[in-house]
């Protein structure tokens, strides 16, 4: 009955955990992003393959765009002050789990009381964990100096439902990484 009770909470906080993924952001604190005011996107783009758009470089310029013109900032292909690109990439990650598992025994055919088991709280379960985790990148180049100004970055673990639908997702991170961009608002 304890053993039950014990991997019911195990359980219930296992789906209480959060999956939002770890943000990390740098950038140049002697660039001056008030100058800035257009940007597009770099000619080779990282998610893009084999000479050809894929359709996660459609999901990542529709999310960077929108997050862009939110700062202020407007689409422009004739020489533009900043130049965007993006990486995406996935893994396999293993993860072996242990935890204490309350175990009671009456020993061998009962003899002493369970006196030959293990003691109470001694006794682990082990659980193998096999998921993807994902990396999103998002570089901010100043187009004139060719010049990083600002990265983001996001890594978390994939679902199965961001694998069918990647779209929401990548909003979802895209949005994530640019609340640390130092420009937070249109009115700059």
């Amino acid at each position: 009955m304890r053993h039950s009770m014990l991997s019911c909470l195990l359980v219930f906080l296992a789906a209480c955990a959060t999956t939002s993924p770890r943000i990390r952001t740098d950038f140049d604190r002697s660039a001056d992003f008030g100058r800035y005011h257009t940007y597009n996107f770099t000619s080779e783009l990282g998610t893009d393959r084999a000479g050809y758009s894929t359709l996660i470089t459609s999901h990542f310029k529709r999310a960077v765009g929108h997050e862009m013109e939110a700062r202020g900032y407007r689409l422009s292909t004739d020489n533009p002050d900043l130049l965007v690109n993006f990486f995406a990439s996935s893994r396999e990650r293993t993860d072996v789990q242990s935890s204490p598992r309350f175990a009671w025994g009456v020993g061998y055919y009962g003899y002493r009381r369970g006196l030959y088991s293990t003691w109470p709280l001694y006794d682990r379960d082990v659980e193998t964990v096999h998921y993807k985790v994902g990396t999103a990148s998002i570089d901010v180049v100043d187009a004139s100096r060719r010049q990083l100004i600002w990265e983001g970055t996001a890594e978390g673990r994939l679902t199965q439902k961001m694998l069918d639908d990647p779209g929401p997702a990548i909003d979802k991170a895209v949005a994530e990484i640019f609340a640390r961009y130092p420009v937070t608002s249109a009115a700059r």
